[in-house]
């Protein structure tokens, strides 16, 4: 199902550099094409360090996005954004992001932009930037996660946060068929939200959601989704519990499931050989909420518990989440540790 034995692969966001966050605080001093370098240097160095680890799989590190969320709000009609935080001192939670209004009904029908986001990191490569056979993954959220910062409203079909997600559904995937149209080969789509709330709503519920949302690519690109426990500022916002998830998260139709593991210190660990009996597993080895950085033998040692319940060919290794929140310095050095355990464990195992 996938390239080769234990795959290195990223999430997808990436941080951004210290000139791009002061640029963006600046965005009115731009003009547009100055706004375009600006985006596409951001890839150039994100794409630079995911390439100079040796990673199996890239992205964009999404440094084109304002916010994992954010972004894609400014692209769906029907959505009054808010103007301010509703708290915005004290310590870093997810009440600081507030929420938007929906006004209208939902649409956007111009796309999501990562197509564009695709198009642009595909270039990048045809100039020969990133080793050959490297595989090119875009990240979209899914319906539940996208609904999470939208305020329900009945007038307008939404009047809960499910509904919401019935509203996003057709949208999301569109965009997934158009990432299809454009040449993607693989496509994560992240809903953590999913993995946040499984304790409290019905799991199969999610499978139900989530499969109608890949229905129409599942089988044309390699469809993987993202399960973590929340991540802003480094903070978890759900039980960090695996189990609720499963059986019913075991039918989602998708080659490749990542679990976060490296921050939960491996608990729950023998629950991957259930995800590799039915497709790819992506354990998470590097974890982002710290700044320990992972040596290579860190690394390898928590690979080889990792094949301890599943076969090489299924396992792909990645960090714990998106390294936006984690400071690039530290980031780079996380994978390159990640990128070198692997090789570790692939020699041992003569597949190097």
């Amino acid at each position: 199902m996938k390239s080769n034995p234990i795959r290195t692969s990223v999430i997808g966001s990436y941080p951004f550099p210290g000139w791009l966050e002061l640029a963006s605080t600046q965005l009115d001093r731009f003009g547009p094409d100055d706004l375009a370098e600006l985006q596409r240097d951001a890839v150039v160095a994100a794409l630079h360090d995911q390439v100079a680890a040796g990673l199996d799989v890239v992205t964009d590190g999404e440094q084109t996005r304002l916010d994992f969320n954010l972004s894609f709000y400014g692209h769906i009609r029907g959505i009054a954004m808010e103007s301010a935080s509703p708290r915005r001192f004290g310590p870093p939670a997810h009440d600081q992001r507030g929420r938007h209004a929906i006004v209208a009904p939902l649409e956007a029908p111009s796309g999501l932009g990562a197509v564009a986001e695709f198009r642009r990191l595909s270039g990048l490569v045809g100039e020969g930037t990133p080793k050959a056979g490297v595989t090119l993954k875009a990240s979209v959220p899914g319906p539940y996660t996208l609904s999470g910062r939208l305020v329900p409203n009945p007038e307008v079909g939404c009047a809960d946060r499910w509904a919401v997600a019935e509203a996003l559904l057709p949208i999301v995937r569109r965009e997934l068929e158009e990432l299809v149209a454009a040449g993607c080969t693989e496509i994560s789509v992240d809903e953590p939200s999913m993995s946040c709330y499984a304790h409290r709503e019905d799991p199969a519920r999610f499978v139900d959601l989530f499969n109608r949302t890949v229905a129409t690519v599942a089988g044309r690109t390699r469809v993987c989704t993202h399960l973590c426990f929340g991540n802003y500022k480094a903070r978890a916002v759900g039980p960090r519990r695996i189990a609720p998830m499963f059986p019913a998260f075991l039918s989602f139709h998708c080659d490749e499931m990542h679990v976060e593991m490296a921050s939960r210190e491996f608990a729950e660990l023998p629950l991957i050989a259930d995800i590799a009996a039915r497709m790819d597993v992506a354990v998470g080895v590097i974890d982002v909420k710290s700044y320990y950085i992972e040596t290579p033998e860190d690394v390898a040692s928590r690979i080889r518990a990792c094949l301890a319940h599943v076969p090489a060919e299924r396992l792909v290794v990645a960090p714990d989440c998106g390294l936006s929140q984690t400071a690039r310095w530290a980031a780079r050095r996380k994978l390159d540790a990640m990128v070198a355990g692997a090789r570790i464990v692939r020699r041992e195992l003569g597949l190097a």
